[in-house]
């Protein structure tokens, strides 16, 4: 009697080819070059930045990897070694893991893929939020353990609070230097490591709380130097933020945050006195008008982006681990906000591979799928290694995650809907909710099995509050799929209980990433909860000039909307010719938010706005453990005035974290006299080290739309 077949291997069922992985600069010198074994339905993108960004080994050497299966075998293979050892799975879990990464349908953060399968113990983990104390020894070692993060690939962040003001003084005598000097020496240690070795910009995120004394020249230490950086562009210095003009300032390599409670935003609303508190011995330092440094807050975020802003209260009203002690900081990009000394290792879900062609999402693939990443990222953080003790014992005893997706964006076109609408909020709300729900009943089923994450217990009320706000909060989505909603409150019942029960694993479960490179590898038309840029984008050529390339799914919402092959043709021509799809012939105006994007198309008007980026965000913050890495984009004729009030609005959203971006604010000049997309570009906007093509804002980052590099950014 003969047995059952055996299964076929997830890489036999799909077609490999041969394929030329190769960067040019723009000068058409080639930066990069290899012949690989790639998918032959990946895009050509995706090969480059799999090739040049991930495989491990010396270019021509002989221990180079190759092709993509030995990728995937070295990271997936691993890891579901791990996952069995670890009792999670069984023999099966392999094949699936690595069928869910050779179909793009996930990805891991970055530095799974840089060392993963290289080291016994390899650092995996994107985000890191460092303390500081008030000693001279502790504020030199934060440097030496930043360096060791980025080396890795990694980002970190630091609230610099504990540090005393300038208005303070020394024990040994004179006054403090207060923690905006320290910053410039961060800043300038960071600014000669390169994140992973792969040249680009480390990842920082600096804070300070809005009651510090040093808080103002905190808000305006960035501004100072971007004027600084125009005078210098405008005596000739070369621009973009590798240039010699952005080189020769300050703070060029951090993200900075102010920390507002809710306080001081009431203060605000009343035109109430603010208090800022010496650090030393609690008495007050300053009082001022609250709005004056809103005031201050504004005027920064308008002329350069910097300081976002988070919101203190909210977050540690959602703190599932309050017990254990404040939520003081995040990682660069805002999305990772957890306890000090603490890391987490990324992971995102590419939310158009699970549409099929009659626009129903496949629930049952989607759970699936998070059970397959959420077990592989729970077995990372025994098998990681750490840059101290206390990042290695607070990791294990939290246990903290950040599942997360891509591609909302291009999901929400898909559909045949306006990212700025109440059924787009209502698919990324249920969508959101299942993803949370469901990784919190795997956490569950985990704690079944080997126990819940050691702080569980002294953190059981509120862990277990936190959960139920979370499901509650599904009562408000309205205008979302049935079948969607439905999984989701099931997910969290599920959830809940398993957790009244056996506790849950790991202390938090999902972030949304800015998901820079991987998106590019798992073949995204958009980043993590981000609309696209533009339609269109510019490919560069070798020997100059540039081909346009259209938004990939821009034909697939045509469809479902209702047009047929001869208008889709008529408007796609429209698009490349004119840069926009307003105007296009036959195109009903009624469609046209369909296709509005964060950036104001050359030939346009349409943008989405503010409020959209705003919604959106509302729409999901509930059902995130963590943040959202995201950019509310604004139009250049905003006013500060209006800015504050956005700062106000996303408070009263009860979004955790804000960051804006208003166009060209940092400069009007462009890049190249040929736009790296259908928009303006702004000079201070870094150049792509692996491309030479001009990056764009992307969440609370750049983004080069060539390669998929990132810079900024975790």
């Amino acid at each position: 009697m003969t047995g059952a077949p055996e299964s076929r291997h997830p890489f036999d069922e799909i077609e490999w080819a041969t394929r030329r992985a190769e960067i040019r600069a723009e000068s058409g010198e080639i930066v990069f070059a290899q012949d690989v074994e790639a998918p032959a339905g990946w895009s050509a993108s995706a090969v480059n930045v799999v090739a040049s960004r991930y495989f491990h080994g010396a270019l021509d050497s002989a221990d180079r990897e190759d092709s993509v299966k030995q990728l995937f075998r070295r990271v997936g293979g691993t890891l579901a070694q791990w996952v069995r050892a670890a009792g999670l799975a069984g023999d099966e879990y392999e094949p699936a893991l690595l069928e869910l990464l050779v179909r793009q349908r996930g990805a891991f953060n970055s530095p799974v893929w840089f060392n993963v399968g290289l080291d016994e113990a390899p650092q995996c983990s994107a985000c890191y939020i460092l303390r500081v104390e008030d000693q001279i020894e502790s504020i030199l070692d934060l440097a030496r353990i930043e360096a060791l993060i980025f080396k890795r690939g990694s980002g970190a962040g630091s609230n610099l609070s504990a540090l005393r003001s300038s208005f303070e003084a020394l024990s040994t005598g004179g006054r403090a230097s207060g923690p905006v000097s320290f910053m410039k020496g961060y800043d300038a240690f960071a600014g000669v490591i390169k994140s992973g070795g792969r040249n680009r910009r480390a990842a920082k995120m600096q804070l300070l709380d809005a009651d510090h004394p040093d808080v103002f020249d905190f808000v305006s230490a960035k501004r100072v130097e971007e004027q600084k950086a125009r005078t210098l562009i405008d005596a000739g210095y070369s621009a973009g933020l590798d240039g010699d003009a952005y080189a020769s300032v300050a703070y060029q390599n951090s993200n900075i945050s102010v920390r507002v409670p809710d306080e001081f935003l009431r203060a605000v609303e009343t035109d109430s006195e603010w208090s800022t508190v010496l650090v030393t011995s609690g008495a007050v330092a300053e009082k001022f008008p609250a709005r004056k440094l809103l005031r201050t807050i504004a005027e920064g975020a308008w002329e350069c982006g910097d300081p976002g802003l988070q919101y203190s209260s909210t977050i540690e009203r959602w703190n599932p681990c309050r017990a254990s002690g404040r939520i003081r900081a995040s990682n660069p990009c805002s999305e990772y906000l957890f306890l000090d000394d603490t890391a987490c290792n990324l992971a995102s879900l590419n939310l158009l591979a699970f549409l099929d062609d009659s626009g129903r999402f496949d629930v049952d693939r989607f759970k699936s799928d998070i059970g397959l990443l959420f077990r592989a990222m729970e077995s990372i953080v025994d098998k990681s290694s750490y840059p101290t003790p206390s990042l290695e014992q607070n990791s294990r005893r939290f246990r903290p995650l950040g599942l997360g997706y891509a591609n909302l964006g291009a999901l929400l076109m898909a559909l045949g809907l306006p990212y700025n609408s109440k059924e787009a909020r209502g698919w990324a709300g249920a969508i959101t909710a299942l993803l949370t729900g469901e990784a919190y009943r795997v956490s569950g089923e985990i704690a079944a099995d080997v126990g819940a994450f050691e702080a569980f217990q002294e953190n059981r009320e509120p862990f277990l509050s936190v959960l139920e706000n979370h499901r509650a909060a599904l009562d408000l989505v309205s205008d979302a799929p049935a079948e969607i909603h439905a999984a989701a409150r099931a997910a969290w019942s599920s959830a809940i209980g398993l957790a009244q029960q056996h506790g849950v694993r790991n202390a938090q479960a999902t972030v949304l990433a800015p998901t820079g490179t991987i998106a590019f590898l798992m073949d995204c038309d958009t980043t993590g909860i981000e609309p696209d840029l533009s339609l269109v984008k510019y490919k560069r050529l070798t020997g100059g000039g540039s081909l346009k390339l259209v938004n990939s799914v821009v034909g697939r919402a045509l469809a479902t909307l209702g047009y047929d092959a001869s208008a889709r043709e008529k408007i796609v021509t429209h698009l490349r010719a004119e840069n926009t799809i307003e105007g296009a012939p036959g195109l009903s105006n009624e469609h046209l938010p369909v296709f509005d994007c964060a950036f104001r198309p050359t030939g346009g008007v349409r943008s989405i706005s503010p409020a959209g980026h705003l919604t959106m965000m509302a729409a999901v913050q509930p059902f995130l453990s963590g943040g959202i890495s995201k950019t509310v984009n604004l139009p250049e004729s905003v006013t500060v005035e209006e800015v504050e009030q956005i700062f106000l609005r996303a408070w009263k959203l009860d979004l955790k974290a804000i960051a804006l971006y208003r166009e060209n604010s940092k400069s009007a000049q462009p890049l190249t006299t040929e736009p790296v997309v259908a928009c303006r570009v702004d000079v201070s906007a870094p150049t792509c080290t692996i491309c030479g093509t001009g990056m764009v804002p992307s969440g609370s980052c750049f983004r080069c739309l060539e390669c998929g590099e990132v810079s900024s950014c975790s």
